[in-house]
């Protein structure tokens, strides 16, 4: 598995948490940064996918 499907899975995974935050604190740039985290991590994971396929795992 590349390491940029690890890193990305994370970082969606931090972001859902800022988010989530953001939105229970009334935090409006909380929440934004949180769902650009997301955003960039769903696009590392997909690069990672497209390494590994490409490798043939």
């Amino acid at each position: 598995m590349d390491k940029d499907r690890i890193t990305g899975a994370a970082k969606q995974v931090k972001g859902s948490l800022k988010e989530v935050a953001g939105k229970v604190t009334g935090d409006a740039k909380l929440e934004a940064e949180g769902k650009a985290d997301k955003v960039e991590g769903k696009v590392q994971n997909t690069v990672g996918g497209v390494k590994d396929t490409l490798r043939g795992k």
